[in-house]
């Protein structure tokens, strides 16, 4: 009954932090668009739950981010080149990780992390909801950038931006490939990789990914005013959803397990960064 209790307020905090700070924004549109997001997770759990799946959850996540940007510039109408610009930029991130995860999955067949998650219902209902809170999040900046009067503004911000993005869309797609590459190796079986990128840091498409959010948040800035600078808060988030709740977290109490007796794993761990790049030595 505790758990059931926890996983209920869990949801309820996950859909009011950004639906809170959508309304600081004082832009209608922004909110409407928040609850739209949580709308599509809620709606998208019923079947999952029915069918006992989770092999749509991270597309359906794509599709939420496609939806919510492409709905802006339909409501708006509007034809402004950077509007036009920051929505490619995300609709191209969108589009790439989530065709990813989906390989990725129905290649395995599942999803490992939902074993004991799917059959409980406000579990599953709370990772659901979570998956909104992580589009709201992330997006926050945007639609209120694409809601405002002014729309995306172009200056030497927006291009300092552009290239942050561009920067860390490519160190996430090169990591993601390099360990694609890595593990298709009948040889490296059971083994860590240490090559590439991973030889920089132990994550490095996590440092991609929270790069490439800094640097939408950047392209956003010029177009916020007063409390919806509070939207800029994207790439914090990204970067404590993934050291600290999900992915590294996870990622590194799992390779502990699998391979801490190793000396040669151990030596990795001492002598590679976490999450940022080693640059020298």
């Amino acid at each position: 009954m505790k758990n059931h209790i926890f996983n209920i307020i869990s949801s309820l905090i996950a859909f009011y932090i950004p639906f809170q700070i959508a309304l600081l924004t004082d832009l209608v549109l922004v909110k409407n668009l928040i609850l739209l997001i949580f709308c599509i997770q809620w709606v998208s759990f019923i079947p999952a739950f029915i069918f006992q799946t989770e092999k749509f959850y991270d597309l359906t996540g794509s599709i939420t981010y496609l939806t919510a940007v492409f709905y802006t510039l339909y409501v708006t109408g509007s034809n402004n080149l950077f509007d036009l610009i920051i929505v490619a930029c995300v609709a191209v991130w969108a589009i790439r990780l989530g065709s990813f995860l989906f390989m990725r999955i129905h290649k395995a067949g599942e999803d490992r992390r939902f074993r004991t998650i799917k059959p409980n219902f406000t579990r599953f209902l709370m990772t659901w909801t979570l998956q909104g809170m992580w589009v709201s999040m992330c997006l926050l900046c945007v639609l209120t950038a694409l809601s405002s009067y002014s729309g995306v503004i172009m200056n030497s911000i927006f291009f300092i931006g552009l290239i942050v993005f561009i920067l860390g869309l490519s160190i996430e797609i090169i990591a993601d490939y390099q360990k694609t590459v890595f593990r298709r190796k009948i040889e490296n079986k059971d083994k860590f990789i240490t090559t590439g990128l991973w030889s920089l840091s132990r994550h490095p498409n996590y440092f991609g990914e929270i790069l490439l959010w800094t640097g939408i948040a950047i392209m956003s800035i010029s177009s916020l005013q007063g409390l919806q600078y509070l939207t800029l808060i994207s790439p914090i988030f990204v970067y404590v959803l993934l050291v600290y709740i999900s992915g590294v977290r996870i990622l590194e109490a799992q390779a502990e397990k699998k391979w801490g007796h190793l000396d040669s794993f151990k030596e990795y761990i001492k002598n590679t960064p976490r999450l940022f790049f080693k640059i020298f030595g």
